[in-house]
């Protein structure tokens, strides 16, 4: 059992985080306190959340915590939120799959596996944060090549790049029959305040 003035001190950091709080960064901050009581409070929180079935959860993302809201309660809060919904286009959504799975990437692959430019749509998602520059390829020209960022991570609520789907898991999905409708972006269904 921890100490209830630490439980309140580590929510109150998760609350006002403007994102994912990774264990180093908490122990950083909380720097008079142990490592594994810290480990534990986050365990004990995460359990707590659960258990009580509250309207938000602390969920682990990005390679950190954060408090985010329950999926199902997903239609409310984009009642609440209707102008501010993130939209990808298809052509967005395509390179950053592409981005995703095969990362480190060059332009030239993406375009080569897309069969289109791609130019406007990098820039788009560098500026939405989703994707960086992770340096320069080692070969003639030397392209730029691309990788996914946490803010991707936290706003697909992926835990760590192996919680991708695999591709035989979206061909599946792909090929499924019942699967008539767009499943919505697990953006809509955590939103972070």
């Amino acid at each position: 059992m921890t100490t209830p003035n630490l439980r309140a001190i580590v929510e109150s950091l998760l609350f006002v985080a403007d994102g994912p709080l990774t264990l180093d960064r908490l122990c950083t901050v909380l720097e008079e306190y142990e490592r594994d009581l810290v480990r534990a409070v986050l365990a004990e929180l995460v359990a707590e959340y659960e258990a009580e079935g509250r309207g938000i959860a602390l969920v682990q993302v990005a390679g950190g915590f954060q408090l985010r809201t329950r999926p199902e309660h997903a239609d409310y809060i984009r009642r609440l939120r209707r102008g501010r919904v993130a939209k990808f286009s298809q052509s967005a959504l395509e390179t950053l799959a592409i981005i995703a799975y095969r990362q480190p990437v060059t332009r030239a692959e993406v375009e080569y596996l897309r069969g289109v430019d791609v130019g406007g749509v990098l820039k788009s998602l560098l500026e939405k944060k989703l994707i960086r520059i992770l340096g320069k390829k080692d070969i003639p020209g030397k392209p730029l090549i691309y990788g996914t960022t946490k803010e991707f991570m936290s706003t697909f609520g992926l835990k760590d790049l192996a919680s991708l789907p695999s591709l035989r898991e979206v061909h599946e999905l792909a090929d499924d029959p019942t699967s008539g409708e767009q499943a919505p972006l697990p953006l809509d269904a955590g939103v972070a305040d």
